[in-house]
C-alpha cells in the first residue's frame, strides 16, 4: 500500500479525500478500501477536522468494485466462496458505515461518473453536489448482483421506493440534470467549480456547535425507522448532553453578555 490510491488534504478544518486509481476510473480495490478505512477513522477521531468531502481523481468518481477483485473472487474453491464474499461484505459495509455514522457533515463532490458501489458512497454521504460531468448508475444487475454498499437503504430515502426500484432493476444511467430533478443529487455546479463549491458547503454546514451537530445527525440517521416517541425520547438525552457543552455555555454567556451592554 505505498501507492497513496487515496490522497487526504485539510484546509481550514475541512478535511478533502480523493480517490486516486484515475486510469481506473477509481474503482475501488482492497488495497484502496484499506486506506479509506484509516483515513475515515483519523478524520473521525480528529476533533480539529470539522467536515469531509470526498471526491474523484481524473474523469471519474468511482467506478465501483475492482472487476480484478471480482475475478479472483470467483477463481477461489468452491467451498469458500461464500464465506470470503460475506468477510468481504463486512469490510464494505464498515467503510459505509463509517460515513454514514461520522458525527460531522460528509459531503461527495461528484465529478464524474458514480457507478455501483461508487453511486451507493456517495449515497451514504450526507450531501451530493455534481458536477455537469456527474452520472450515477446503480449497475449491479448487470452483474447479476445486488446494491452491496448501502444503496438499497439510501436510494428509497432519496427518491422514493418505487424509483428506486425503478434505478436497480434496470441499472440505467442517470445524467447530472435528471439526478438534481430526482433527488440525488442536492446541487450541480460547473465542473471547474465543483470541489470549491463543495469544500465551502462542507464549511458552511460545519460552523455551528460539533456537539450538537454529532448528536442531531445521529438521531435523523435513525428518524425513519423510529416511532416518534423514540426520537423525541432520543433528543431529550441529547439536548440534555447540549446543555453541558462549551459551546452551548458560551453562545448564551455571550448573549446575556451582549444583552447587558445594549442596555
Amino acid at each position: 500500500m505505498s501507492q497513496d490510491l487515496i490522497e487526504l488534504d485539510v484546509h481550514g478544518g475541512i478535511a478533502t479525500l480523493s480517490f486516486n486509481r484515475p486510469d481506473k476510473r477509481n474503482a475501488m480495490s482492497d488495497d484502496m478500501r484499506a486506506q479509506f478505512v484509516v483515513h475515515l477513522e483519523r478524520i473521525t477521531a480528529d476533533k480539529s477536522i470539522r467536515a469531509l468531502v470526498i471526491t474523484g481523481r481524473g474523469k471519474g468518481f468511482c467506478a465501483g468494485g475492482d472487476v480484478a477483485g471480482m475475478e479472483r473472487r470467483m477463481k477461489a474453491p468452491q467451498g469458500e466462496i461464500a464465506f470470503n464474499g460475506w468477510a468481504r461484505q463486512q469490510r464494505v459495509h464498515y467503510v459505509q458505515s463509517l460515513l454514514h455514522t461520522m458525527p460531522k457533515p460528509v459531503v461527495a463532490a461528484v465529478n464524474g461518473a458514480a457507478s455501483g458501489l461508487g453511486a451507493d458512497t456517495a449515497l451514504a454521504c450526507d450531501f451530493i453536489i455534481a458536477s455537469e460531468q456527474a452520472s450515477f448508475t446503480w449497475s449491479y444487475i448487470q452483474r447479476g448482483l445486488i446494491p452491496d454498499g448501502g444503496g438499497m437503504y439510501f436510494l428509497p430515502r432519496r427518491v422514493g421506493l418505487s424509483r428506486a426500484k425503478q434505478l436497480i432493476f434496470s441499472g440505467r444511467k442517470v445524467e447530472a440534470g435528471e439526478a438534481l430533478q430526482l433527488g440525488i443529487a442536492d446541487q450541480l455546479v460547473p465542473h471547474d467549480e465543483l470541489l470549491a463549491r463543495a469544500q465551502a458547503f462542507a464549511d458552511e454546514m460545519s460552523r455551528g456547535s460539533a456537539t450538537a451537530l454529532a448528536l442531531g445527525k445521529t438521531i435523523i440517521n435513525q428518524s425513519f425507522e423510529l416511532p416518534a416517541e423514540q426520537v423525541f425520547a432520543r433528543g431529550s438525552q441529547a439536548q440534555g448532553i447540549c446543555y453541558t457543552s462549551s459551546e452551548h455555555r458560551e453562545s448564551v454567556m455571550a448573549f446575556l453578555a451582549k444583552t447587558a451592554k445594549a442596555s
